[in-house]
């Protein structure tokens, strides 16, 4: 590029006309690149997990606290809510906010939210009022889910509540009143499929909207870097409102595996969470290096034959040798949330 830039007439073109590699290093790409194109999904993730359900009904999907969901137990419970909000008006280009506790409630909310369409905005409810309260604002989600225990962190809201552990009347609903069937809604590739808001690092959170397409060719490239079995369970530890709980709630349900759901104060307590990793037979987690150092800090041999992934932080060179000196595998990735969470593995 030093040599492009300094070429008799190169202040006069433009910078797309110069050239950043020699001959030989464009041909070392061009090699690289040959043979490298994967065919990318046809379809939405909610199509692929309501194809997965038909495949497997019956196998577990939802690990948690409250207990086990099958697939066709997720599925249908997914579609009762879904035809609520769909006989609400919610459909493509709408959003709607999910402001719950971890559970499996929360998994049934987010598909739930995709199978009418509309894009969900994930909350946590841990976060501090000021910033739910301007996320809303913003955002201004068509619907607000959230349950009788979490409903005042999000009372300002403008938008209509929606208590998913509440009865018909009032801000409830009545699951029995709707159809578990399937909805049929059209999915298109650019519509939105989640709406998160940015740590708000440099100035306001701002909202990032999240296109089908880039989710689901995401869990594709994950899915050939992670493959997963129907015996393969995935500790799920990550707040909802950081992107990369993507990766943990949908890469186990599109393969057929079983995700496991740690409550809030399990993911908070290392010795709580070892539990869970040894009692929950888990192969795969995904977590911080923050969190990572947390848990090898009380229980070393946490992770043991665990397949590890790392990101959202930068990994200290003494952690990498700490994971991988015990791990099955540990693979550090890295991606800003506008490029649909991890770009790099």
């Amino acid at each position: 590029l030093a040599e492009a830039l300094a070429a008799p007439g190169a202040s006069e073109r433009p910078m797309a006309g110069l050239a950043m590699l020699t001959e030989g290093e464009q041909a070392r790409v061009d090699a690289d690149r040959a043979g490298a194109e994967r065919q990318l999904p046809d379809a939405t993730v909610i199509d692929l997990f309501q194809r997965q359900a038909a495949r497997t009904p019956d196998a577990p999907a939802v690990v948690s606290d409250s207990g086990t969901l099958t697939y066709a137990e997720l599925n249908e419970r997914a579609n009762r809510l879904a035809h609520h909000l769909i006989a609400q008006g919610v459909g493509p280009e709408d959003v709607v906010a999910l402001a719950l506790p971890r559970s499996a409630t929360l998994v049934v909310a987010l598909l739930a939210v995709l199978k009418t369409g509309g894009a969900y905005l994930p909350l946590d409810p841990g976060h501090p009022a000021d910033r739910l309260a301007y996320t809303l604002r913003d955002a201004e989600p068509v619907r607000v889910l959230t349950d009788t225990a979490t409903r005042d962190r999000v009372a300002d809201s403008k938008s209509p509540l929606l208590l998913l552990d509440q009865p018909a009347d009032g801000d409830g609903y009545d699951p029995a009143a709707h159809e578990a069937v399937d909805p049929v809604r059209r999915h298109a590739a650019h519509h939105p499929a989640y709406v998160i808001y940015t740590s708000g690092s440099t100035g306001r959170p701002k909202g990032v909207v999240i296109p089908h397409a880039a989710l689901a060719t995401f869990l594709a490239c994950m899915a050939d870097r992670f493959p997963l079995t129907a015996d393969d369970q995935l500790l799920s530890v990550t707040t909802i409102s950081f992107d990369i709980a993507a990766l943990e709630i949908y890469l186990p349900l599109l393969a057929g595996a079983r995700v496991i759901v740690a409550e809030q104060d399990a993911v908070s307590d290392p010795d709580r969470l070892a539990g869970i990793l040894e009692d929950s037979g888990a192969g795969i987690m995904q977590a911080t290096p923050s969190l990572w150092r947390m848990l090898l800090a009380v229980q070393p041999d946490a992770v043991k034959g665990l397949r590890v992934l790392v990101g959202g932080e930068a990994l200290p060179p003494d952690l990498a040798e700490r994971l991988a000196g015990s791990a099955a595998s540990v693979t550090n990735l890295y991606g800003p949330t506008e490029v649909t969470i991890w770009a790099t593995t």
